[in-house]
């Protein structure tokens, strides 16, 4: 019996089933499913734009096995690797492929994201590879840092010589102490260019805000729905690390008792006859997350907003200064999955939702349209404009949820209806 997507290609397939197609709802193999909407995406004008919006929230397991496959179709990892299509998460896996030539990576090099950079410059492939390299150098968007260590592998001929010694320099900082203790400013390379990225882009956003700053600044953190401070929970005096008054700091376990004695005035008179060994040293707590933020002006949460990491993230875009909150979806490593939770969050500020959608890179994530969509405080007009994008099966949820507003409601059944007569005619 021939495949599906012999069948597809010949013009063999009823309409009812092009439509189970473009859903990605055919009963057949995952490798040939992701063939088939790829065909459609790419050469069918009626399905093509269901079909595309079907592979942008393709399962994400699913979609990295097809893109480290060597034996995934040519046609599909084309399009997986494609600018327009590319999904970041994606990016390593592709480009370790052997089945992706190097001209199609040279050529995708030229005119690579930030965030593709990053990952090309992490990658054993590209590092060892004279073409990509070569092609990746002409990149505008390569910063100081990165341009000197395209240079240093390209110098380095196949580039396994600089590889080895960065990764012998990683050796040796894991040496001293576990990566969870390390300072932030003595990680890998890696993370050293995506701080530098990173000030870059914190001084054109702090000059292109400068005014909304001022006005902000004395404005301490006041987070939408608000946070509950851990630090409420751990008040004791060994979690705290002050001891009260009249208290005995905590023993290390192994070291001997110390008697704590008043001063009298036999020890008085003769210092020396009253010496006791120096009390343990008692680490102080580190401040959580939540603390530090507390700590920081509207200039200094800006930095950690778009410096910082996941959890920082997670909680500065809940701020309710909105240049802040902003500044998150400007972190040059942000990831598809923060956004997608963003975009459903009812406690954020209005101004974060109606942000999104001006960026491209979010748009192309269906799970990002569908959770705006789907998304009580997202302004109506957001809603409405994005609802076109929006599939049968999720305008239908859509319609029954009472949190939405009504208008929203009412307009997503009707969509639904509409689909779903076009689908039965056909």
């Amino acid at each position: 019996m021939p495949r599906m997507i012999d069948q597809l290609r010949a013009s063999k397939l009823p309409a009812n089933m092009m439509q189970f197609a473009a859903r990605g709802a055919l009963a057949v193999p995952p490798d040939e499913n992701i063939e088939i909407l790829v065909y459609l995406a790419k050469y069918n004008k009626v399905f093509g734009d269901l079909a595309r919006m079907t592979l942008a929230g393709w399962d994400e397991k699913a979609s990295l096995a097809a893109a480290a496959d060597p034996k995934t179709a040519s046609v599909v990892l084309d399009y997986l690797i494609a600018p327009e299509n590319l999904r970041p998460v994606l990016l390593p896996a592709l480009l370790e492929n052997p089945s992706i030539a190097d001209h199609v990576l040279a050529k995708f090099a030229v005119s690579a994201s930030r965030d593709a950079i990053k990952a090309m410059l992490e990658s054993p492939r590209v590092r060892g590879s004279f073409a990509i390299l070569d092609s990746l150098k002409s990149s505008p968007y390569l910063n100081a840092n990165e341009t000197s260590k395209v240079g240093e592998l390209l110098s380095g001929g196949d580039g396994k010589a600089p590889e080895a010694s960065s990764a012998a320099g990683s050796q040796r900082v894991e040496s001293i102490a576990p990566a969870s203790e390390l300072d932030p400013e003595t990680t890998s390379d890696g993370e050293a260019d995506a701080r530098e990225v990173a000030d870059e882009d914190v001084s054109a956003y702090l000059a292109g805000h400068a005014t909304e700053i001022a006005a902000e600044q004395g404005k301490p953190f006041q987070p939408i729905g608000g946070i509950l401070d851990s630090s409420e929970h751990d008040s004791s005096p060994e979690s705290t690390g002050q001891a009260g008054a009249g208290a005995a700091a905590p023993p290390i376990a192994g070291a001997p008792a110390v008697a704590l004695q008043p001063q009298t005035a036999s020890t008085a008179a003769n210092p020396a006859a009253g010496v006791k060994k120096p009390l343990p040293h008692v680490e102080p707590k580190r401040e959580n997350t939540v603390q530090k933020i507390n700590h920081l002006d509207v200039k200094g949460r800006i930095q950690l907003a778009m410096k910082g990491n996941k959890e920082e993230r997670s909680i500065l875009i809940r701020d309710g200064t909105k240049v802040v909150a902003l500044a998150v979806l400007e972190a040059p490593k942000l990831s598809d999955g923060e956004v997608e939770k963003f975009a459903s969050q009812k406690n954020v500020l209005e101004a974060v939702l109606r942000q999104i959608p001006l960026k491209r890179r979010f748009m192309k994530n269906y799970i990002v349209v569908r959770n705006l969509v789907g998304n009580p405080r997202t302004p109506i007009d957001l809603s409405l404009g994005l609802m076109k994008n929006v599939l049968v099966q999720d305008l239908k949820n859509i319609s029954t949820n009472k949190e939405i507003s009504e208008t929203i409601r009412k307009l997503a059944l009707k969509m639904y209806k509409q689909k779903m007569d076009a689908m039965n005619k056909k």
